[in-house]
Formats: C-alpha cells, structure tokens, sequence
C-alpha cells in the first residue's frame, strides 16, 4: 500500500505537465491575484477536498440523488464564471469580500489567544476568498490519470471503494495540489516585485477576470475536451511518458492485490508458457481463471435466456461458478481486428448449433486501439457484426492477464467442471474446434450432431497484417526516411511490392497510426482478394479517394463510386474482388482521418 501512496502523490505531482491541466491553467493562474498567500491555499484546500470527495462518491451521489453529473459540473462552470465576475466587477468584488469577512468572523480569535486578531481575520478572509474556487476547480478536472488513479476511479464506479482509495486518492490530489500552489505564488511573487506588472495590477486582475469567465463558457460548452483533442492531434505523443513511471513490477502487484482481492494467492494457471495443443487433443490444463475484469457487461439478455443467474446492473458481476455445468468458450477478441471479425461467422454458428445443449461464448473484448474502449463503439460495433453472446469489456486489460494471453483471436474451451480443456490462437482451424465443442458437451452429458463447420476457402492472402503506426510498422518504403512523432514531406516509390507501402504528402506518423496534415496518397502492394482498413476520424468532412491499379474500386461493401467517408471509429472494407491477386492499392486521403492498420482475407 506504501509503494502505492508514493507513486500516487508523485504522479499527482507531475500531472502539472499533462495536456489535461491546460484547460483550467488560467484559473490556477488567477489564484494568484489578490487576496494574499491564504487564497492560494484556500484554492489548493478547496481542490483536494472537491477532488477526493467527488471522484470517490460521484457514482453513489448520483444513484442516490437521481441527477446527471453533469448538473454539479454546470454548477462549477457557474462557480467559476462568477469568480471572474468578482476579479472584473469592482462592486461584486466589494460584496464578496464582506462576504468572506463574515465567514472569516465565524473563525476569528477568542479574547486571550496570542497572536494579532486583525492579521488572523485577513488571512481567514482571503482562505475563504480562495476555498470556493478550488471547490470549483475539483469538478471540472478531469485528469490524464495512470494505473494506480485508474484502479481507484473503477473501484468508484463499481462502488468497492475501501479505505486504501481514499488515501491513494488523497495522496494523488496533494500531490496535484503542490505544483499548482508553485504556479500561484511565483504568479503572486511577480505581479508584487516588477514594477510594470505592480503598477497595473488592477488591469491584470481584470484581464484574468474575463480568462475566467471565457474558461467557464468554454467547459460549458465542451471546448476544453476539444481543445485537448486538436492538441494532442497536433502533438500525440505530449503526455504519453508521463505515468510510465508507474508501471513497474512493484507496482502492477500492489495493483493486483487492490484489483482481485485473493489474487495473490491464487495458484497460476497451468498453461502459461505451454505450446497451443493441435489435432483436438483434450488436456486438463487446470481451473479457468475467474472473470476479474470490471468492464461492462454487454449483451447481458443472452446469459438470461440460457438460465444463468447474474446480478447487478451494467458492470461485470459475472463469474465462473455462474457458469459452472456449461461449456464455456472465452473469446478474446477487439472489434477492428479482421482476424477476428472473420472468426464470428463461425462462432455465430457455433452458438446457434450448441447452446441449447449448455454451450456459451464469452467474448472478452479487449481494445487494440484507444478508440476501441468507448462502450458506445463496442456496441454499436456488436450490433453491425450480429454478436448475440455476452461481451465483457476489458479495457484494463485485467482479464487478459489473467490468461496471460498476447494474442486477438484467442479461444480458451472450457469444460462444464470449470477447467481449461484446449486453447487456441488466431484464426482457422474450425473444424478442430467444433470437435473439442462437441466433445466437451459429450462429457457432459449431452448429445450432439457431430457436423463439422466447412471454412470459407475464399479467406485466404499471401499479405501479412500490416500496422502504419511507427510502433508495429513493416514495409514502409520511401526516398524520405520515417519520422516519428512529426510532419514530414515524403516522397514515394512508384511501384511498391508485396507487403510494403508508400506516401506522397505531408504525414504525421505516431506510433499507432498515421495522419495526413491536410491531404495525402498512400499506395500499398498486396495480394489477396479483400482488403480492409481500420480508420478514425479526427473531425468531420474527412475522405478516402480509393483506386485500384489505377482504377476507381467498386464492389468493396464501405466504398461508393470510388469513394470512402468514414464517419465512426471501425474497421473498413476498400477491395473486395472475385479472387486473390496481385495489385497495387492507391488511396488519396483528404481531411483529418487517422489509419491504423491493413488487413487482408
């Protein structure tokens, strides 16, 4: 817990470098005007106690009130706009002081206490000056947090809060608390010791009151989280390295222990390290672990209809022994991953065949990408795919570890006793697979047609998957070398090969993808009869001019006359052709579209 509590308070500390604080900087700044050093930490005071309660106990307020969050965040959006009323208006700022004093009055010093009464009032006057807006500030904050704050904010909304939350959650505000105190105090020593800044003092203090009031206006209005997203589109690594600090050995165990309560003492499952079996071949591989990721459970209705028993609302309550007596096959799985999307055909078959008999899928969704953790694009991504079988989000990647799985697809079989009978990586091998289904529910009591699912010959390519991010990248090819992290100009090779691809333009490349700065040509070589695309939009207007050895694409399902609009954040199919072949790929992309990865099928 110690270890957890130190990298906490400095993450905290170092959060003052992240993109996340921008958009609130000019009020910690405006902390700094007036009212002496007690504001500055009646703001800090204010900060801790908003933060600590309202990221502990937001959940329970709104279960228990009924109000949207977002109610108490346009109170603060109020809060703060009327502070830079109070530093722009000489007669509110008049009335808010003899406010304060009143509430400094209640603090005031009894007869016979040492000290000057006058100096103590000040200093309460000015603290309670300050408190509000810290109060304020705890609300709208949304920090770039890293494992350890992620753990505690899960914990909250699951409401499994325990005392070692609050600590580590005041551990980090502290530490937050720190470098904005810093910011307020060099800002206050400056506008009291350079003569420019002394002698328009009264302006400065009006500049920042109307900073203030265009701060509230924007967070009202969501400006802030856009801000933050065309920052970190102009620059998408800055803030990246900031919580890589806490992903160390020591940490990941305390993390384990606070996550899965018992984990430590769970006995490892026995096929870690373990060569794939082949051939269908039944093996007993021990107990499976239990489900320990706290992602949304979506699809819940399926696991109803088959009399499975599970409680709660939205978050995975599910566990194993709410299984027990069904063949179970986990599927690891991300929705833009064609790899797997190409299994669920199969897998549909599978459970319409077996689940009558006590057969269930449990997808475990686990994001290859940023995007791929919002709840909305997983389900909508559900929905378009005809996934009918439960699926847990598991954007922590909890239940991956617990597998200590490295691989999308991934099917773990299951028996009815709760051991681990047969895994499997990648796609293919369908047949083998209906066989161990078969087999299981056999031993299980249940009769079963023993017809084997034919594989679609049509899905095969001579292609590898490819990543356009510098991160996993192969086969680029250019008379301009790649550079990370920045706009370059790049000049292409008329003719790529096989496997490899080109640019012409001016191209961000980031690690996991590449974006045009206004618009851009890629050209990619392959052979294989379908292509897809996974793409993210920036903003809205983006598209995708898609040629095919010099020819507009037609046939491909997500292409119109040669053109691509991708409007969500998903796997795109641009060729679809009668069979496998050679060709050279040509996409001219206009606007703020990121590309993330090829594959081919």
């Amino acid at each position: 817990m110690t270890i957890l509590l130190f990298f906490a308070f400095i993450s905290g500390i170092i959060t003052v470098l992240s993109p996340c604080i921008l958009p609130i900087l000019p009020v910690v700044l405006a902390g700094g005007v007036g009212g002496g050093k007690t504001r500055s930490f009646g703001i800090v005071t204010g900060f801790v106690v908003s933060f600590t309660f309202f990221t502990l106990m937001l959940t329970t307020i709104v279960q228990a009130f009924g109000i949207s969050p977002d109610v108490l965040r346009i109170v603060a959006v109020v809060l703060i706009a009327f502070f830079g009323l109070v530093l722009l208006v000489p007669k509110l700022h008049d009335w808010f002081g003899i406010a304060a004093s009143r509430l400094a009055n209640l603090g005031r010093m009894k007869p016979g206490q040492v000290g000057d009464p006058e100096k103590k009032k000040s200093g309460l006057k000015s603290f309670f000056g300050g408190f509000p807006v810290g109060l304020s500030l705890g609300l709208v904050w949304t920090p770039c947090v890293g494992p350890i704050m992620a753990s505690v904010v899960s914990l909250a909304l699951t409401e499994s809060l325990d005392g070692g939350a609050v600590f580590i959650t005041l551990a980090y505000s502290i530490g937050t608390a720190l470098p904005m105190l810093l910011i307020m105090f060099t800002g206050r020593t400056l506008l009291t010791k350079v003569p420019f800044l002394v002698k328009n003092s009264v302006k400065i203090q009006k500049a920042f009151g109307v900073l203030m009031i265009v701060v509230a206006v924007a967070i009202g209005f969501g400006w802030d989280r856009q801000f933050q997203s065309a920052l970190l589109s102009a620059f998408p690594e800055y803030g990246t390295g900031l919580t890589a600090f806490e992903n160390t050995d020591a940490v990941r165990r305390e993390l384990d222990k606070r996550g899965n309560p018992g984990s430590e003492t769970m006995e490892p499952v026995s096929f870690i390290g373990t060569d794939p079996p082949n051939d269908g071949k039944l093996s007993n591989y021990g107990p499976a672990p239990d489900i320990v990721t706290k992602g949304a459970l979506l699809n819940r209705d399926a696991l109803i209809k088959r009399s499975i028993d599970i409680k709660g609302t939205e978050d995975t309550s599910l566990s194993m022994e709410d299984l027990s007596g069904k063949v179970v096959l986990v599927d690891f799985w991300t929705y833009s991953c064609i790899n797997c999307v190409r299994t669920i055909p199969y897998l549909k078959k599978w459970y319409e065949k077996y689940a009558d008999k006590g057969f269930v899928i449990l997808g475990v969704h686990t994001p290859e990408f940023e995007f791929e953790k919002n709840k909305d694009n997983v389900q909508k991504a559900i929905e378009d795919l005809g996934v009918t079988w439960p699926v847990i989000l598991d954007n922590q990647y909890r239940q991956w570890r617990a597998y200590a799985n490295h691989y999308w697809p991934a099917h773990y079989f299951i028996d009815a006793k709760g051991n681990v009978r047969y895994f499997s990586f990648g796609e293919g091998h369908y047949e083998t697979s209906e066989k161990v289904i078969s087999t299981l529910l056999e031993e299980a009591g249940k009769k079963v047609n023993k017809t084997e699912t034919v594989v679609d010959p049509g899905l095969f390519s001579k292609t590898p998957e490819m990543y356009l991010g510098y991160g996993r990248e192969k086969g680029f090819v250019s008379a301009v070398d790649l550079k990370k992290d920045q706009t370059a100009d790049y000049i292409p090779v008329e003719s790529p090969s096989n496997g490899q691809w080109t640019l012409r333009g001016k191209w961000l490349v980031a690690g996991e993808y590449i974006l045009p700065e206004k618009q851009g040509t890629l050209k990619l070589g392959f052979h294989s009869r379908k292509v897809f695309l996974v793409v993210e939009p920036v903003e809205k207007g983006g598209r995708i001019t898609v040629k095919l050895d010099g020819k507009f694409v037609s046939g491909a399902a997500d292409v119109s006359e040669g053109v691509l609009v991708p409007r969500e954040s998903r796997l795109y199919e641009v060729v679809n052709l009668m069979e496998a072949g050679p060709h050279i790929l040509e996409l001219d992309v206009a606007g703020r579209l990121r590309l993330f990865a090829f594959t081919f099928g």
